[in-house]
């Protein structure tokens, strides 16, 4: 593997088909074209600093390391030690803070050797956005996932689903096998974090999953018509593993991703919600 990476910037010169990105009906289009696996990966990687920044600094307090932020390196806002009451439940969300920062040295790793793609940390907001987003669901205007454990996982919820559903979108982008295989094992380990979110809050109890599904509806007005959410409590029963008739996850595509990560339905917009000044790389909407 280690070979392979060494090697990836051979890996820029194949290409995949632009028009997959795009879902029916939003009529917009994502730059350049065509995408290549290093700009599929640095787009991964956006999302990856969000979850590392956000599972570090609520077990730990601290952030990433300077050393896995890259060279010219954007603030974070917001984000502290949660007062954790669940002794299962810390260890659990420490586990997932070392895998989402294995997950950023990884990206950054498998990138490096690629020229003019831009593999430094964005800005990240941690409160506006929260509060932002917890009001769009119906949680109140001033969520803080921070303030406690429940909010915490509440705060986690929000992201997991979407990181799932994103690699599983990205895997038809992906022309190397090699990197392929990569981003299949990052999606297995995501969704393992989904699932185990789903049912740390399910075992909260009926609050908690209403909360949820109301932040599961709100992904879905963001990301557009096409169907990409099943709630926790959908059915009438618990929904651990999210998916379509087929048994098969959901997928997004990055302009899907980026309308939630934004907190923004519309397609033309380019910053807002979790990253006030937009993400780093080539990916970018016309």
């Amino acid at each position: 593997m280690s070979a392979a990476l060494v090697g990836l910037g051979a890996a820029s010169c194949a290409v995949n088909p632009l028009p997959e990105l795009i879902p029916q009906g939003l009529g917009i289009a994502l730059t350049p074209q065509p995408l290549t696996d290093p700009a599929v990966f640095n787009f991964a990687l956006n999302l990856e600093y969000l979850e590392a920044e956000y599972y570090l600094r609520g077990v730990t307090g601290l952030g990433l390391a300077d050393a896995d932020i890259g060279p010219v390196p954007k603030a974070v806002t917001g984000g502290r030690r949660v007062a954790f009451q669940t002794p299962a439940i810390e260890e659990f969300m420490a586990e997932i803070a070392a895998d989402e920062r294995a997950h950023v040295q990884f990206l950054r790793r498998a990138i490096a050797s690629t020229p003019l793609v831009q593999s430094s940390r964005p800005a990240i907001d941690l409160e506006a956005s929260f509060r932002a987003a917890g009001e769009a669901a119906g949680l109140g205007p001033n969520f803080d996932p921070f303030a406690d454990e429940d909010s915490f996982l509440l705060g986690a919820f929000i992201f997991e689903d979407v990181g799932v559903t994103a690699y599983n979108g990205a895997v038809k982008l992906i022309a190397q096998p090699v990197l392929l295989e990569a981003a299949a094992g990052i999606l297995a380990v995501e969704a393992y974090h989904a699932g185990l979110i789903r049912a740390q809050l399910y075992s909260k109890g009926e609050d908690l999953i209403a909360k949820a599904d109301k932040i599961s509806a709100a992904r879905d007005m963001l990301d557009g018509p096409v169907p990409t959410e099943e709630a926790p409590s959908a059915s009438g029963g618990v929904i651990i593993a999210p998916c379509d008739q087929n048994g098969q996850a959901f997928k997004r595509t990055p302009q899907q991703v980026m309308n939630i990560a934004f907190l923004e339905p519309r397609a033309n917009m380019d910053r807002g919600g979790f990253f006030p000044e937009g993400i780093n790389g080539v990916v970018r909407h016309t």
